[in-house]
């Protein structure tokens, strides 16, 4: 080999090494072990306990969107009911985002349902009746109507309730939890609807959920 081929091999040798010292010292580095999976809300990954996870939400919550649009009250309505969420009772050991459950529930109505319900939007009270008083005195004025408008009532309050059940002995964790939602008729305190999925599960090792 030449002279100046050996040169041309140690140069080209030495580039992965320079980098590598570049990349370790810039602090960008690629971290030994798996790589992170992308998987559909539905599906049950690797990392799973005996909790309530991401598929769970998804299968419970469709149920219960296709539930709702089949009863009467909602199905043969003359005019698409208004309907208030009332927050969810979490009764399991997990502390999870309880009300995630009624805002998939919203999201898939009004997404799904053609106009069949509406929700009124109770978290923006203060908000709305901070416009309101400005459309009152004039200050501002709707696009669509310029007097202030009352806001309207709700027809039905939706609401639900997580409760579990776990044993644990040496062979594992054994976790059941029963998730339960309701409508309520807002002016005669009936139920008009209700409805429930049951999911257990059991493992070797206990998950940890926050």
């Amino acid at each position: 080999m030449s002279t100046t081929s050996r040169f041309l091999f140690a140069s080209v040798a030495a580039v992965p090494a320079f980098l590598a010292g570049c990349a370790t010292s810039a602090g960008v580095s690629q971290p030994a072990g798996s790589p992170v999976v992308e998987l559909r809300p539905d599906e049950r990954g690797s990392v799973a306990g005996t909790g309530i996870e991401s598929q769970d939400m998804v299968t419970v919550t469709d149920k219960m969107a296709r539930s709702i649009l089949a009863i009467p009250q909602i199905a043969r309505a003359p005019v698409p009911p208004s309907i208030v969420l009332d927050p969810v009772v979490n009764n399991t050991r997990f502390p999870i985002n309880k009300d995630i459950f009624l805002t998939r529930i919203r999201t898939q109505l009004n997404s799904k349902a053609a106009g069949q319900v509406s929700f009124l939007d109770r978290e923006m009270m203060r908000t709305l009746e901070r416009e309101r008083e400005l459309k009152r005195s004039g200050q501002v004025t709707a696009s669509a109507d310029p007097r202030a408008s009352e806001f309207g009532g709700a027809d039905y309050f939706l609401t639900g309730k997580l409760d579990g059940m776990t044993t644990r002995t040496s062979a594992g964790t054994s976790d059941y939890v029963l998730y339960s939602f309701r409508l309520t008729d807002a002016r005669t305190s009936r139920i008009v609807w209700e409805d429930t999925a049951e999911i257990k599960k059991q493992g070797l090792e206990d998950a940890a959920y926050r």
